[in-house]
């Protein structure tokens, strides 16, 4: 059964939060996200067993501040959850079709919530636990990193960002991850994240996480993140924090 949490301050009626997300139990996988600061925007994370052999998991950033957007955020990890079990859930599905049809929903739903447009960059990506593999749809957002015995590649945007068209699809490509492959996402926070060099200003980048991500230390996924998010805080320096920022990573162990 659903659960929720809510937050309250004096005089104001409680307000829905999305449920906590609790991390599965993946075979030969380690999966696990990591939060820094006060959420202040829309990033939001998720993962929730489907099935026997699949897992599914994304990062989702809906824009806005967090007080005006928690019942959007709510009403996408309703679907997430709800229907992605059922889509994903299916004997003999075709896994890129599931996820166009889950990522349209959400999508549907963003708008309904939002009564209009309201942009969120979306990853979503199911695991299947018996076959290593990975079938995602990234809906305009930050590329997501996939480390492996070949090098650092981008699984780049497969559509346009959800809530902005009621219409619109996302390809959903699926990938194999050898062992000791590792996915990692980062939201849009960690790379518009602005240091001071001298008298200019610039931002952090996909390209400063890259050699992070290639040199991370040993220790899990959890502790991937937290290198990345440590980095990212280093190089912001006093820089007031104006968006959250949030690392997923999914790491195959065996």
């Amino acid at each position: 059964m659903r659960s929720l949490f809510h937050s309250r301050t004096p005089g104001d009626t409680p307000t829905v939060e999305p449920v906590p997300t609790v991390f599965p139990k993946i075979e030969g996988v380690d999966l696990a996200a990591v939060f820094v600061g006060k959420r202040v925007a829309g990033d939001f994370y998720d993962s929730v067993r489907v099935s026997s052999e699949r897992v599914l998991f994304g990062l989702l950033d809906v824009a806005g501040r967090r007080e005006n957007n928690r019942g959007i955020l709510t009403a996408a990890q309703d679907i997430f959850r709800t229907l992605g079990t059922d889509l994903f859930s299916r004997p003999d599905i075709n896994e890129s079709e599931a996820m166009t049809e889950l990522s349209l929903r959400i999508n549907r739903g963003l708008i309904e919530a939002a009564s209009g447009v309201r942009s969120c960059p979306a990853f979503i990506a199911c695991y299947h636990e018996k076959f290593g593999t990975l079938c995602y749809t990234n809906a305009g957002h930050t590329p997501g990193l996939l480390r492996d015995s070949k090098g650092i590649s981008e699984l780049g945007s497969t559509g346009l960002p959800l809530g902005l068209f009621s219409h619109a699809t996302s390809d959903a490509p699926t990938i194999g991850l050898e062992k000791g492959a590792a996915l990692l996402l980062v939201s849009r926070g960690v790379i518009d994240c602005e240091g001071h060099t001298g008298n200019s200003t610039e931002e952090f980048g996909l390209e400063r996480v890259k050699p992070l991500f290639q040199s991370a230390p040993a220790g899990g996924a959890q502790v991937l993140c937290a290198s990345v998010l440590k980095a990212v805080d280093e190089f912001g320096g006093e820089s007031p924090l104006c968006d959250d920022r949030t690392a997923l990573a999914l790491i195959r162990t065996a």
